[in-house]
């Protein structure tokens, strides 16, 4: 009887915890997935290869509606909270500072990720453990592409790139899905609101203040099937993908692991500097945004988790967050930069391409825009990929070599991306609003974590 109530009380114990630590059924189900994967996948042939894909399709469909219902409210999601947190500031000064360091903060940040990648993958040199002459006669068809057909703007073209940005129907680019023309006109219609008397602006922002919460409100019925979905995800990717593929492949995959974790590392370090919040409190307060963000491979998926954390737990004014973390959605991807440097390095140590310093040179500034201007949705940087290999005469072919080990890679650089969103967040806070943090009566992080 004793042992009866005792197992009783445990699973009450466990229940609760489940029930009130939304990480840890997302731990579980990733644990669960990827067990359930190697079952069914082609490691362990329990399974026929053709009924192994059916079940795999049905296992991720409850993911795939998960994705499906937060893109569903990502787009007004993120002009409600650009708009607002542009009204939130003091000003249109205020606006142009946070804008300004901002972006300068991704473009160093994507840069130096680019070139950790290229110094990585040259020094220690996956290529060399793949047998490259039979590569290069199992893609010997696959002929390198000129440099030209990557369509590198040239000075000449550099206008119409500028204007292209730039919406020309706010309605049309809601439609059209193009992140960065959203923010772009959100921007606008949050400055021009700005500039308008209070009475004249408050019914649009009381609107738009709705529109958030009622967006909230569906993220927050969704996160609840979270546990599963992350399941079904991490159970279809393993059973695709099979261990033996994984081994086959395993010093790139070690080597891209090396260098995603020391640029986590070094946004963790950066965070710590800015907001004295150490590594492991950072982790701690955002474990439910980086679980998401490694089962799902998508920063615009988890965006409204991001905002949420970032606001209540890292204590981010909102001025600075919903400004931000769209924007860092959108153009900061340090995570699928530093990846792009270490793969197109690999293969071309594989094809025996030398690329020479005129080609670093053009894999840092190709792989630095393509991560900028790349969606935050899982998949899209294989597809960038092609192009910067194009662009220094590797074979695009190539890319069959590592795109069966492409899925589980971009889910840990899309943990990178959202950290890099959330330390930009604590590094704009001290920079834009330093009486944030120095004040007594402030709630920063310092105050917040003690």
């Amino acid at each position: 009887m004793a042992l009866s109530r005792s197992l009783i009380h445990l699973s009450d114990q466990l229940a609760s915890l489940l029930s009130e630590k939304l990480w840890l059924q997302v731990v579980i189900g990733m644990v669960l997935g990827i067990g359930a994967g190697i079952l069914i996948g082609p490691s362990t042939d329990l399974v026929p290869q053709r009924i192994s894909i059916v079940i795999a399709n049905w296992v991720a469909l409850p993911g795939q509606l998960f994705l499906l219902a937060i893109q569903f409210v990502v787009i007004p999601l993120v002009v409600a909270s650009v708009i607002r947190g542009i009204c939130a500031g003091q000003g249109t000064g205020d606006l142009g500072r946070l804008g300004g360091w901002t972006v300068t903060f991704f473009l160093l940040t994507t840069i130096m990720a680019v070139l950790i990648g290229v110094t990585i993958a040259h020094f220690i040199e996956p290529g060399s453990f793949i047998d490259g002459v039979a590569m290069q006669l199992a893609f010997a068809d696959a002929q390198p592409v000129a440099s030209k057909s990557a369509n590198i703007p040239g000075v000449a073209e550099f206008p119409g790139v500028i204007t292209s940005l730039f919406p020309r129907d706010p309605l049309a680019s809601f439609v059209s899905g193009n992140m960065l023309q959203i923010v772009i006109t959100a921007t606008i219609f949050g400055i021009a609101l700005l500039s308008m008397p209070a009475e004249q602006s408050k019914p649009l922002m009381d609107l738009l203040a709705s529109l958030q919460s009622v967006c909230m409100v569906i993220v927050k019925w969704v996160l609840r099937f979270a546990p599963l979905a992350v399941f079904g995800l991490l159970a279809e990717i393993t059973a695709r993908v099979g261990i033996t593929t994984l081994i086959g492949t395993g010093v790139y995959v070690l080597v891209a692991i090396g260098g995603l974790a020391l640029l986590f590392l070094i946004y963790l370090l950066i965070g710590w500097v800015a907001s004295g919040l150490s590594p492991v409190q950072f982790v701690g307060h955002t474990r439910e945004v980086l679980l998401l963000a490694f089962s799902t491979s998508s920063s615009a998926a988890v965006m409204p988790v991001t905002l949420s954390v970032v606001e209540d737990k890292l204590a981010v004014p909102t001025f600075i967050a919903r400004f931000v973390i769209p924007l860092g959605t959108t153009i900061n991807m340090g995570g699928t930069a530093i990846y792009q440097g270490i793969a197109t390095i690999f293969l071309a140590q594989v094809f025996d391409v030398d690329i020479g310093a005129a080609g670093m040179l053009l894999i840092v500034v190709m792989a630095t825009g393509a991560a900028i201007g790349s969606p935050g949705t899982p998949g899209v940087g294989i597809v960038i990929l092609a192009t910067i290999l194009t662009s220094v005469g590797i074979p695009a072919a190539g890319i069959a070599i590592i795109i069966g080990v492409d899925r589980p890679l971009d889910m840990l650089r899309t943990v990178v991306n959202v950290t890099g969103d959330m330390v930009a967040c604590l590094v704009m806070l001290r920079i834009v609003r330093p009486q944030a943090t120095s004040s007594p009566d402030a709630t920063g992080p310092d105050q917040v974590f003690r």
